[in-house]
């Protein structure tokens, strides 16, 4: 017989968070199930920001990503700077720093600020993945795994 183990004190803060998250931005609800779904998708999200970021960087005959090679759109700057607000109540900023701590890319370094900046950018991106649920499904309440599926589909079109 197999005894699971309660979650740690610092999981259950971060699922409380991820939840409150989720209400604030959009008005829906996520469980702790839905957890790994968005560490998934911040963490495919960073990825993908930061290839293109190298590939900004080798395109400019630089070995060293910096801030602005980052492709952040003008809806995306605006979300992150709601994600700025909301976060001053929320504190989510450790739990997206953790989600983005990401290995160099094409071989190139990454300047300080780079690392900084992905939090805010993770943040940015959660409030517009909280909202596209609310843009597929206008009725919805609770994220099921197929609204997981659709708003991967979305952003992988754009991202």
């Amino acid at each position: 017989m197999s005894v699971s183990q309660p979650p740690k004190p610092e999981r259950v803060t971060q699922i409380a968070r991820f939840e409150r998250l989720f209400r604030v931005a959009a008005s829906i609800d996520v469980d702790k199930h839905d957890l790994r779904r968005f560490e998934t998708f911040i963490e495919s999200k960073i990825d993908d920001f930061l290839f293109r970021a190298c590939e900004v960087a080798q395109e400019s005959g630089r070995a060293v990503v910096f801030a602005s090679d980052l492709p952040i759109t003008k809806g995306l700057a605006a979300r992150i700077d709601e994600f700025v607000r909301i976060d001053q109540e929320l504190e989510l900023g450790p739990v997206l720093d953790k989600l983005g701590k990401r290995p160099p890319q094409l071989g190139l370094e990454y300047a300080v600020e780079v690392f900084t900046r992905l939090p805010e950018l993770a943040g940015g991106m959660s409030i517009a993945l909280a909202r596209s649920f609310k843009i597929i499904e206008p009725d919805i309440k609770a994220v099921a795994t197929a609204d997981w599926e659709r708003a991967f589909q979305l952003f992988d079109l754009v991202w």
